[in-house]
């Protein structure tokens, strides 16, 4: 039988994630003798100490805030995420004492399988991606893969640039002309339900396709305000479970 091997998601806020339930029945379904747990973590430094201390953990799933922070540790990139500029899943190596992680990144892989069957096929609209982190890194990834252009939307002043302004400079002329709305932000995300991303809701209509990658709550306070406005809108949840399945291959291979 194949040896045990431990696996975990480090991050903050960790209480109500799916992944150790997830992980678990699959490892059982498998008939692999492999264990999950969370880590939850408030520094990036913290993650070091973790792998040396913990000689049977072989592989994490990584989620706010260490996305990008995490890259310095690592000692290869595949290519995908090395493109993307942030990592969501590791693997752990150990040989001679030595141990060597590799980063990837499955946020990509979910998230255009999910927005594909989204939107409408031969899209030709503009997006707006709320936020500039690990997450909305791989949705900027996968819209310059389809073809997608796209504006950047900050609370940071230091990062406005050509693509990227700021919330308040948002109008109903900056909504009217991005059909797709693509929140990347942890605003609405448990356990802070009823936060939502600043944006003129009104300026929404049945022409615009709101996709929020939080997905508890299942309908966030981003959504029912624009599906009032008769925007379509769904939820992370799709791209959860399918980055988590890349993940796994990943883990077992």
């Amino acid at each position: 039988m194949t040896a045990a091997k431990q696996f975990g998601l480090i991050g903050n806020n960790l209480k109500n994630t799916f992944s150790v339930d997830f992980f678990t029945n699959k490892f059982i379904e498998n008939n692999l003798p492999f264990s999950y747990q969370n880590f939850e973590l408030q520094k990036v430094d913290e993650i070091t100490q973790l792998i040396e201390s913990n000689q049977a953990l072989v592989g994490l799933n990584i989620t706010v805030p260490f996305k990008e922070s995490i890259i310095p540790l690592l000692q290869e990139l595949d290519i995908t995420a090395a493109e993307i500029g942030a990592v969501n899943c590791i693997k752990i190596t150990r040989e001679n004492n030595q141990c060597f992680i590799k980063g990837y990144n499955t946020d990509a892989d979910g998230f255009i399988l999910s927005l594909t069957e989204f939107i409408p096929k031969g899209f030709s609209g503009k997006a707006l991606i709320l936020g500039t982190g690990g997450s909305s890194k791989a949705v900027q990834f996968v819209c310059k893969q389809l073809g997608i252009k796209f504006t950047l939307v900050t609370s940071q002043s230091n990062k406005v640039n050509a693509n990227t302004i700021r919330y308040y400079d948002l109008n109903d002329a900056v909504l009217v002309a991005h059909k797709l709305i693509i929140n990347c932000t942890p605003n609405g995300m448990y356990p802070y339900p009823n936060e939502f991303p600043e944006i003129p809701y009104f300026a929404l209509s049945k022409k615009h396709y709101c996709f929020d990658l939080i997905y508890l709550p299942h309908e966030t306070q981003f959504m029912k305000q624009a599906k009032e406005q008769g925007a379509k809108v769904t939820n992370g949840l799709k791209m959860l479970y399918c980055q988590a399945e890349k993940a796994f291959e990943i883990f077992i291979n």
